[in-house]
């Protein structure tokens, strides 16, 4: 009985502290020479904070090279989500960016939405206008597809923000591609966190949990933002604050978004703020030494209602399943969001 009790003061003190235990840091940077200049494709659903992840991108020109923005339905419905990432293009500064509209619903389920989190429009905050910018016409699938035959294999990393439903689209439809793939990082899953969406499942996961199965068993390179590292990214007061006291357009639209982001997640866990989940994505092919993980094997259940989309993270290895994707389990948050600040800044 007191071992019992014992073991279960560890995993509560686990779970509380939220540091995974063993992170692998040279996993990390053992990338950082070739993460330094990437051609690559945000794949989105905007969401504050794909909003923000997306200003990052473009405010890094040096660093990364936006092929283009395809969006796919996710937080909110695709009319929504293209509507939003033309918006932030217009924030920017940016209207010659290349905006798709993709898939409008998962591969296999109905949709699942998230405006209880990120309010009707999925930008709720600022004040929103309809962009001039014009919508591309060729499907965000089909340009995934052409921009990975066209550009040299091994030259673009794809940049998952929401559910994977454009990318499995694209790897069913053109399996030929899935080999000219540099890597794919994306926003999505969890292990020590859990779930946020039910209380096994991480969003962007549970919505098309076949896709995210189908691309995991692909063989691409993969690297994983789970929450187990967003979660600790958390957007306090003083560092809301610290992009309003930008004094600019792009300064005051994302402390407006945060401010009003931040409220579900600040009622729900009672932390001092939100979780800044997707730029981290970003921020990694920037400074790739801000965060650590762990090659692991990460398979995705598809098929129980009670665990539907739960990211089965073989954290300690008691499988022999092969790993196939690096799990990031920590952020220096300070770095995170000084890098966050100092870039925005530029725009």
């Amino acid at each position: 009985m007191r071992a019992r009790m014992a073991e279960f003061a560890f995993a509560n003190n686990r779970l509380l502290d939220k540091s995974p235990a063993r992170c692998d840091c040279a996993a990390t940077m053992d990338r950082r020479a070739d993460l330094s200049a990437r051609k690559i494709i945000i794949d989105t659903d905007p969401g504050q904070d794909d909003a923000v992840a997306i200003l990052l991108a473009l405010a890094s020109p040096t660093e990364i090279d936006v092929l283009g923005i395809t969006t796919v339905a996710g937080n909110v419905p695709l009319q929504r989500t293209q509507t939003n990432a033309r918006i932030v293009c217009e924030v920017a500064g940016r209207p010659e960016v290349k905006v798709h509209a993709g898939r409008a619903a998962p591969l296999e389920r109905d949709l699942v939405t998230a405006e209880h989190v990120h309010g009707r429009t999925g930008l709720d905050g600022p004040e929103l206008w309809e962009p001039t910018m014009p919508l591309q016409a060729q499907d965000g699938v089909e340009f995934i597809i052409d921009t990975l035959r066209r550009e040299p294999p091994g030259t673009v990393t794809l940049c998952p923000l929401g559910p994977l439903s454009n990318i499995g689209a694209a790897f069913r439809r053109a399996p030929d591609i899935i080999d000219r793939v540099q890597e794919i990082v994306l926003m999505g899953g969890a292990y020590f966190e859990v779930g946020n969406i039910t209380p096994a499942a991480e969003f962007n996961i549970y919505v098309d949990p076949e896709a995210a199965a189908e691309v995991l068993a692909s063989g691409v390179r993969i690297t994983m933002m789970p929450l187990d590292v967003t979660h600790k990214a958390l957007t306090t007061p003083a560092r809301v604050a610290a992009f309003r006291a930008l004094g600019t357009r792009v300064g005051l639209f994302t402390a407006e978004m945060l401010e009003f982001f931040e409220r579900f997640d600040v009622e729900k866990y009672g932390s001092e703020g939100g979780p800044l989940h997707d730029p981290c994505v970003i921020a990694y092919l920037i400074r790739p030494e801000l965060f650590c993980g762990r090659h692991i094997n990460v398979e995705i259940e598809t098929s129980s209602p009670l665990t539907l989309g739960m990211t089965v993270a073989d954290w300690w290895g008691v499988t022999d399943r092969s790993p196939n994707a690096l799990f990031m389990g920590d952020v220096d948050a300070s770095g995170f969001f000084d890098l966050l600040t100092e870039r925005l800044g530029r725009l």
